[in-house]
C-alpha cells in the first residue's frame, strides 16, 4: 500500500494525541509514516509513534525547521512528497498546520481539504461547512490530497508498526527565513486538559450570568476531567478569556461529550461544537436554538441544574 504522510504535532519532545488520531485514520487509508519537524525527538518519541502504527519515521531535527515560521516545515513535506509519492498527506486542523498545508498545496500544485472529520474510500473527506450549516463529502481532483483533520475525530486505536527511522536533511531556503521566531513564552497550563484536543468540554454563555458564576461550570468541568469552553457572548462580556472561545471566530472542538450550559446555540457557536459525538445543552429558555442540535436537553437554571449534576458525579466516583 502507497504511503500516507502524517505531520507530527509535538511540544518540548511530547507527542500530541492528535497525531495519533492521525496515525490510526492513515492506517485505514495506506502505511502511515510519520514526519517529525523539528528538535525533540528522542527513543520515547520513536516508539509512541511505533506503537500508533507508524511503519516509517521520517526525522527531520535541524533547528532551523524551528526557528522559522511555517514555511520550512511545508518544504520539508514537499521534498518528502517528491521522494516519496505518498498516497496523501495529513495533518492536523490547528491553526499552525492548516497554514502548512495551504503553503503545501501551492507547493506540489495539488488540492488541500481543511476542517475534516472523517475520511473514507477513495479519500473522499467529510467536512462541516458554511459555519456548520452544511454537512459535505469532498475529493480532490488533482494532485496527491492534503487532509487538516479536526482533532477528536477519529478515536485512538494502537497498532505496532515498524517505526524505522529515516533521516531527512531539508535545505530551507531564503525564501523560507523572511519570518523567524525570535522568542517563545511558555504558556503556563493547569491541571485541565487543552481544549482542542479534551474528550470532555463544559461550556458556558451568556446565561451563566457573570465572571464570578463561572466558577460552577468550571467545578463540573473538574468533576469530569474535562476542558472548559466558553461562548462568544461570555468572552465579549469579560467572563472568560477569549482563548477558550468556542466558535467560529474561536476555536474548534469535536468531544466525545459537549455539555453547552447557558448557551442559546447561535450559529457562530454551533460551528465550532456541532461535530461532537454526544451534545448535552442546559437552558432555561425551551425554544433555544441548541436544543435542536443537542441529543440531550434540561430546560431549567444552570444555576440549579449545574451543582446538581456536579454534585451526582461526586457520588459516583
Amino acid at each position: 500500500m502507497s504511503e500516507v504522510l502524517v505531520l507530527v504535532e509535538h511540544v518540548e519532545g511530547q507527542i500530541k494525541k492528535v497525531t495519533l488520531e492521525l496515525l490510526t485514520l492513515a492506517r485505514r487509508l495506506g502505511t502511515p509514516s510519520a514526519v517529525w519537524a523539528g528538535p525533540g525527538y528522542s527513543a520515547e518519541a520513536k516508539a509512541r509513534l511505533a506503537e500508533y502504527g507508524a511503519e516509517k519515521i521520517y526525522v527531520a531535527d535541524s533547528a532551523d525547521i524551528a526557528d522559522y515560521v511555517v514555511a520550512p516545515k511545508a518544504e520539508l513535506l514537499a521534498q518528502l512528497v517528491s521522494s516519496a509519492s505518498p498516497a496523501a498527506v495529513l495533518v492536523a486542523a490547528t491553526a499552525e498546520a492548516k497554514e502548512i498545508a495551504g503553503r503545501l498545496a501551492i507547493k506540489i500544485d495539488s488540492g488541500v481539504l481543511t476542517d475534516a472529520v472523517g475520511i473514507g474510500e477513495g479519500l473522499v473527506a467529510d467536512q462541516s461547512i458554511f459555519g456548520g450549516g452544511v454537512n459535505v463529502q469532498s475529493r480532490v481532483t488533482k494532485g496527491t490530497p492534503i487532509f487538516a483533520v479536526r482533532p477528536n475525530a477519529t478515536p485512538v486505536e494502537a497498532a505496532a508498526g515498524a517505526g524505522a527511522e529515516e533521516q531527512v536533511t531539508v535545505a530551507v531556503s531564503d525564501a523560507a527565513k523572511v519570518a523567524k521566531v525570535v522568542d517563545r513564552v511558555k504558556e503556563e497550563k493547569g491541571a485541565r486538559p487543552e481544549l482542542t484536543e479534551a474528550a470532555i468540554v463544559v461550556s458556558g454563555g451568556r446565561g451563566v450570568g457573570s465572571a464570578e458564576n463561572f466558577s460552577i461550570i468550571e467545578k463540573l468541568a473538574d468533576s469530569l476531567g474535562a476542558a472548559v469552553g466558553a461562548s462568544r457572548a461570555a468572552t465579549d462580556a469579560g467572563w472568560y478569556p477569549h482563548q477558550f472561545q468556542v466558535g467560529q471566530t474561536g476555536k474548534t472542538v469535536s468531544p466525545q461529550l459537549y455539555i453547552a450550559a447557558g448557551i442559546s446555540g447561535a450559529i457562530q457557536h454551533r460551528a465550532g461544537m456541532q461535530t461532537a459525538k454526544t451534545i448535552v445543552a442546559i437552558n432555561k429558555d425551551p425554544e433555544a436554538p441548541i436544543f435542536e442540535l443537542a441529543d440531550y436537553g434540561v430546560v431549567g437554571d444552570l444555576n440549579q441544574v449545574v451543582p446538581q449534576l456536579t454534585d451526582e458525579i461526586a457520588k459516583r466516583k
